[in-house]
């Protein structure tokens, strides 16, 4: 088995082609976790032919999913669930990838199916699931760049994957197929796929991801405890609207990413903290020159990034 594809790039540099959707080969599909993403891709392979099944362990969610339209049956099991599904999507917080594993593994024809996850952290959930045993090779890790601020099923969106990126991260022993079919029925829902080692991914994803949430997190919890928070908020500008959105996601998610990414995470938040301990002491000495510089630096990196931004959506 081999996670190489079919082109000859290195497998950090691989991505899809962006000018034309693939065919999503998958008719009945599995969602384990009936969430905002969960949902959202259920709605979108729906929208495609597919025919969707859910399981979530709170009920209501999948009478919601089925009023409104977002999946056609709701199961009592994983493994009901999973017993007609030629694709299985793990939608489910990370620390729950293990358990939910081991239940997999026991079902009868389970490597005929191909399984993908989620998951916004790669490399510790891969080693909790080795740690009972090899890894099914029809297992394709993956993680969609794509979400809101907002959660549940009651929020998705068949366009939510459209023009982001979805990463995967297959493993040493992924069947190569699976990979092929995985990507493809991402690119059919408008994702643009990449794929990376799990290791790079966390990193890029402390980052880009994992820092910016546990900051708005942060501040919104220091200026909550102040006694004039109120008018705080009430009188706060769109700076602060902006930035603290994504402290409105889910709690429970979001403490499993921290966890299960804490190397990476502390590596970039301790020279974070470092530079705005210097960015501190420029404001105090009043030096004036280098707070400019920063900023200079900062808007310019911005404005690239909107750039981009741009010119990607313009495709």
């Amino acid at each position: 088995m081999s996670q190489e594809t079919t082109d000859n790039a290195k497998p950090d540099q691989r991505s899809a082609d962006q000018s034309t959707k693939s065919q999503n080969a998958f008719k009945h599909v599995a969602i384990i976790g009936l969430g905002l993403i969960g949902g959202s891709i259920a709605s979108a392979l729906r929208q495609q032919g597919s025919h969707l099944i859910a399981f979530d362990v709170v009920a209501q969610n999948l009478a919601d999913g089925l009023r409104q339209g977002v999946i056609d049956e709701a199961a009592d099991s994983v493994e009901a669930a999973c017993e007609n599904a030629a694709l299985i999507v793990l939608a489910v917080p990370v620390l729950q990838m293990p358990a939910l594993f081991q239940r997999l593994k026991k079902l009868d024809g389970i490597q005929g199916k191909v399984i993908t996850d989620v998951g916004s952290v790669k490399g510790r959930m891969l080693e909790s699931l080795l740690l009972d045993g090899p890894l099914l090779t029809n297992f394709v890790p993956g993680h969609p760049i794509a979400g809101s601020e907002k959660h549940g099923v009651m929020n998705s969106d068949p366009n939510l994957f459209a023009q982001h990126k979805v990463i995967l991260t297959p493993h040493a022993e992924t069947d190569t197929a699976a990979t092929i079919s995985v990507a493809e029925m991402w690119r059919s829902i408008g994702a643009e796929v990449s794929e990376m080692s799990p290791t790079k991914h966390d990193l890029i994803l402390a980052q880009t991801s994992h820092l910016p949430h546990l900051l708005a997190y942060a501040l919104i919890d220091s200026l909550s405890d102040r006694g004039d928070s109120f008018e705080i908020f009430d009188y706060a500008a769109g700076g602060l609207r902006d930035f603290s959105r994504i402290a409105a996601s889910d709690p429970t998610m979001w403490r499993d990413i921290f966890s299960s990414n804490k190397e990476a995470l502390l590596d970039v938040l301790d020279r974070y903290v470092a530079e705005l301990a210097e960015l501190r002491n420029m404001i105090e000495t009043d030096d004036q020159k280098s707070v400019h510089g920063i900023l200079d630096r900062a808007k310019s990196a911005r404005d690239h990034f909107s750039q981009v931004l741009k010119d990607r959506h313009k495709k």
